[in-house]
């Protein structure tokens, strides 16, 4: 099989926003989390004080990581996760290297360089970084138009922006992205993993064109995963002394080598012998032209990386039941982008299906990362042949399991018990995963969801009116005042038909924007061109401060210190010009 095979798979892997082993976090029992959450806390690395630099890290959260706690057997079950993840790691890092148009060793030595540095102080112990095919999609315009050496500079930009992000403490806001979007994310990942290995049952045929399979050669291969897949499936029964996915691995490998079964391998994809990775100045001129160049994707490539990143440590500290540092993280995703892009590697972020596969194989420390980056060096430099020889229907295999296991079936039993939209929205990032990709279709659920919330609240807003002894009109608002209900908010008042003096009592309502401020002031005149007064009555705190900042409060004091005092306030028109 040669480089026109691999040329194929790579237009079908592209559409692969993350490693082919997906994050199976909610499609696991809450038994299994449970029992994960009642393991202990691990203590730290020796030398995670450089991650605390960055952010300043208690020596609680540095405890968390260490392996200093290591038992013999866990540090075995630890060992045999990493080398279960470096295997599966070369054919991935080599399809994604010829979808971003360069040699498969500068996939390889992003998956090791990546795969280490966020290993040694990332933020999440268990968590699997390297190139991904989220990054290579992006990757591929820039190495076609102007070189693979633009590409490193991209790269080292990417991992600076990255650092910024992590000091800056913007990892936080992947708090806002909702559950429905993390279901639909799962479901189109596994979609999109599945689609990807039907390309491994494509040849070449007798034009030069990729078909497929038929005959003896699609049985053989159709039999070669069914074994790894019934290997993975029933171990665990037995024993789990060896992670179930490096046995289902092992056991088809050693029966094609030994009968000397005639299917494509992972050495018909491309060659992975090389040395050890070589420090290397990206050679671009230093202009603010390249700047002009390399800005934008490193712009894109930076968030891409740190949505997918952000997005496993969540799905991984569900499972493990521990904390991950998001701005840790993201200081460790650009140190490691830095330091890649100068060792010619190009670039990667967190895997959230490696990372899943390596959490069940019993990885929860960062020696499983580790080790994992190590297997795979030593794979590079030493053990190419024995890693070619491994057929890629065990790998096809492995896949083919984290599909089951990653897609929420459960999801499909709550469509019709949860709220509408929820439903609406968690198919549209399913549908955008699988045909955009991960970044895009993150972005889509969030405003979605974040429109939908607006709406929903929008609708929220209405008062109660009565009349004081005094003859005055008090209307009491219950629901927020904001962009979306200033509408509503305007309809709820009659100044033609009011009395002289009108209260707005806010003791149950809130003004929160400037689109508030303008409904506010747009009330105040409409009661001033009628000759009536209007006056606010409880303002909480916040929004005493944000109108007194606004210039609309008459009496600009501090006797409403407390939440309810029912000080009355006269408003201030013209502060925002009628509007215009």
């Amino acid at each position: 099989m040669g480089g026109a095979l691999r040329a194929d798979k790579s237009t079908i892997v592209s559409k692969t926003t993350c490693s082919p082993f997906a994050a199976a976090a909610y499609s696991l029992s809450r038994q299994q989390i449970r029992a994960n959450q009642s393991r202990k806390n691990r203590a730290p690395v020796t030398k995670a004080t450089l991650a605390a630099i960055a952010e300043g890290f208690s020596v609680d959260k540095i405890k968390q990581s260490s392996l200093a706690k290591l038992t013999l057997g866990q540090a075995k079950t630890e060992l045999l996760s990493g080398l279960t993840v470096a295997l599966a790691l070369v054919p991935e890092a080599v399809a994604f290297a010829f979808v971003a148009g360069v040699h498969p060793l500068v996939g390889l030595y992003a998956a090791f360089l990546v795969g280490l540095i966020t290993a040694l102080f990332g933020g999440r112990p268990g968590m699997i970084s390297g190139a991904t095919g989220a990054l290579a999609v992006v990757m591929v315009a820039l190495v076609a138009s102007h070189g693979v050496e633009y590409l490193f500079a991209t790269v080292v930009l990417m991992g600076i922006l990255q650092v910024l992000a992590g000091v800056f403490k913007l990892g936080k806001f992947i708090r806002l992205v909702p559950h429905p979007v993390m279901l639909g994310f799962v479901n189109g990942l596994a979609i999109v993993i599945f689609l990807a290995q039907l390309t491994q049952f494509k040849v070449p045929g007798a034009d030069g064109t990729m078909e497929w399979m038929a005959g003896g050669q699609l049985v053989m291969m159709l039999a070669l995963v069914a074994l790894t897949m019934a290997v993975i499936w029933g171990l665990p029964k037995l024993t789990s002394a060896i992670p179930a996915p490096l046995a289902g691995i092992l056991v088809t490998a050693a029966l094609v080598i030994a009968l000397g079964l005639d299917v494509p391998r992972v050495g018909d994809m491309a060659s992975i012998e090389g040395g050890l990775p070589t420090f290397h100045i990206p050679m671009v001129p230093l202009t603010l032209e390249t700047l002009e160049i390399i800005v934008p994707y490193a712009v894109i490539l930076a968030a891409i990386g740190l949505i997918e990143s952000l997005l496993t440590l969540n799905l991984v500290s569900e499972i493990t039941g521990e904390r991950g540092g998001a701005s840790q993280e993201c200081v460790a995703q650009g140190a490691a982008n830095i330091v890649t892009g100068f060792f010619g590697g190009m670039g990667g972020c967190a895997m959230i299906g490696q990372s899943m596969i390596n959490v069940k194989s019993g990885g929860r420390t960062r020696l499983s990362g580790i080790s994992a980056a190590l297997f795979l060096l030593v794979f590079i430099v030493a053990a190419s042949g024995l890693i070619e020889m491994i057929p890629l229907a065990a790998l096809v295999g492995v896949m083919f399991m984290v599909v089951i296991g990653t897609f929420a079936w459960q999801s499909l039993t709550i469509l019709r018990r949860i709220p509408l939209t929820d439903a609406l929205v968690m198919i549209l990032v399913t549908v955008v995963t699988v045909f955009e990709d991960l970044a895009v279709a993150v972005v889509v659920g969030v405003i979605v969801s974040a429109l939908a919330f607006a709406w929903e609240n929008a609708r929220r807003i209405h008062a109660k009116s009565y009349l004081t002894p005094e003859g005055a009109k008090v209307y009491q608002i219950e629901g927020p005042l904001f962009f979306g209900s200033t509408d509503g908010f305007a309809e709820l008042f009659k100044p033609a038909e009011d009395p002289k003096l009108v209260i707005v009592d806010f003791i149950d309502s809130r003004v929160v924007d400037q689109s508030a401020l303008q409904a506010v002031e747009d009330l105040a005149a409409r009661y001033e061109a009628e000759g009536k007064t209007l006056q606010l009555r409880h303002l909480s705190r916040d929004c005493h401060a944000l109108l007194s900042r606004a210039g609309q409060l008459m009496v600009d004091s501090d006797d409403d210190p407390e939440y309810g005092i029912a000080v009355n306030y006269g408003i201030r028109t013209g502060s925002f010009g009628g509007g215009h």
